[in-house]
């Protein structure tokens, strides 16, 4: 079925990129768009070739000069984590014509070894970008609408949905598939997508044994999303050893599949606490994995606060990202009690946002981040209350409520 491209915030930032380095190495989660990225962009002028197919993938290992005689630049290679090898003779091709730009793009859904073997093999010759499922703005076809902290007036967002509308597009995700082809069955796509990536992803890594002990291990950590991360209690519970636990969060951190939240640290004279936070990556995987299928259950039960956690921080995660920033966002949180959910890091300083399930904000809202600005001084900007309503509204000096589409 032939499908609308639905432009990407990361389009120009992969053209300049391409303009620039003889290499692009571009990295994300399975079905988030990848393929049809470098497809739409630069289709017309490079030769295509997946080593993810077995034949080809053993062409490429049992004589990589070969392969790349074959695929000679330029070229678009796919799913290149499958053949790790290519990577220094690509070196030697590129260095055979260093000033060509755009010679190779590579494609992994792995970060797994490969961003460190890249960074070996291609040091000084290659671009590393990622790309996530879509965030609200790529969805609504405004991708390089700026971050709501970059406007000096908060624009009226064009993009607000009523209640259900919204927890339903909770419970679908950002996969661009679930996204363009209307009427999907959103459990049995996520249900699969899972599949695929213990099959495909997760069988070809030694840390994982048993197949169906980490799928348990998957849904028990979705029911703990966004709280702090307690390996003692979730090996116990699992009985497994916590040095399992560890090599299993690496995995999903580097197939994107989590994002780890760390504590935000400065030597203010408080304890603080040192744990992290771990959200799923994708709003429609928490909820499929927590056994959601319903937006009134979703937002009424008890994970609703964690499904629209996950959903404001993977949007701010997303569009940074997207514009080729590497995201640096913490928490806050202090033994006493004082706490804000995200501090997002910018060049002028730290931007404190809370996240509110209600839908009518009032000035109460804006005591923590209030808090956070008297302990933490002229570090912290402006900060915003986001919810899930369509009013935007003044919470006190330098704090206001947004609703989430102006994110």
């Amino acid at each position: 079925m032939h499908r609308t491209y639905i432009q990407r915030s990361l389009d120009p930032v992969i053209v300049q990129a391409a303009a620039e380095f003889p290499a692009v190495v571009l990295t994300g989660p399975r079905q988030s768009g990848k393929t049809t990225l470098l497809k739409h962009l630069f289709g017309d002028r490079y030769k295509y070739i997946s080593v993810e197919l077995p034949d080809v993938r053993t062409s490429a290992i049992v004589d990589p000069r070969g392969f790349l005689e074959q695929y000679h630049p330029p070229v678009i290679i796919d799913e290149i984590q499958h053949a790790p090898n290519l990577l220094p003779y690509i070196k030697e091709k590129i260095d055979n014509n260093r000033n060509r730009a755009g010679q190779f793009l590579l494609t992994g859904s792995q970060n797994i070894h490969l961003s460190e073997k890249v960074t070996e093999s291609l040091a000084g010759r290659v671009a590393l970008l990622r790309l996530l499922p879509l965030s609200r703005r790529e969805e609504y076809r405004t991708p390089q609408k700026l971050p709501i902290w970059d406007h000096k007036h908060i624009p009226e967002s064009k993009n607000l949905l009523g209640l259900d509308e919204l927890w339903q597009s909770f419970l679908r995700g950002g996969y661009p598939e679930l996204v363009t082809i209307p009427h999907r069955d959103t459990f049995l796509w996520h249900s699969s997508y899972i599949q695929t990536y213990l099959e495909r992803d997760v069988r070809s890594l030694r840390q994982v044994g048993d197949l169906t002990q980490y799928q348990i291990f998957l849904r028990a950590l979705a029911a703990r999303s966004g709280q702090l991360l307690n390996m003692t209690n979730l090996s116990r519970d699992l009985g497994v050893a916590v040095n399992t636990i560890k090599a299993w969060l690496s995995i999903l951190e580097s197939t994107y599949q989590i994002m780890v939240l760390r504590p935000y640290h400065k030597n203010i004279g408080k304890r603080l606490v040192k744990t992290p936070k771990v959200f799923f990556s994708d709003v429609g995987t928490l909820c499929h994995l927590v056994g959601l299928k319903d937006p009134e259950h979703a937002a009424a039960g008890p994970m609703g606060g964690t499904i629209f956690e996950t959903a404001v921080l993977s949007e701010i995660f997303r569009t940074l990202t997207h514009m080729g920033i590497q995201p640096q966002i913490y928490f806050w949180r202090t033994f006493a009690g004082s706490e804000v959910d995200f501090l997002v890091s910018t060049q002028e300083g730290l931007i404190p946002i809370e996240v509110k399930l209600s839908a009518t904000p009032n000035p109460s809202m804006a005591s923590r981040i209030h808090m956070l600005q008297k302990d933490l001084g002229e570090s912290i900007l402006p900060g915003y209350i986001v919810h899930p309503g369509d009013i935007r509204l003044p919470l006190g000096e330098g704090v206001t409520a947004i609703p989430f589409a102006d994110l």
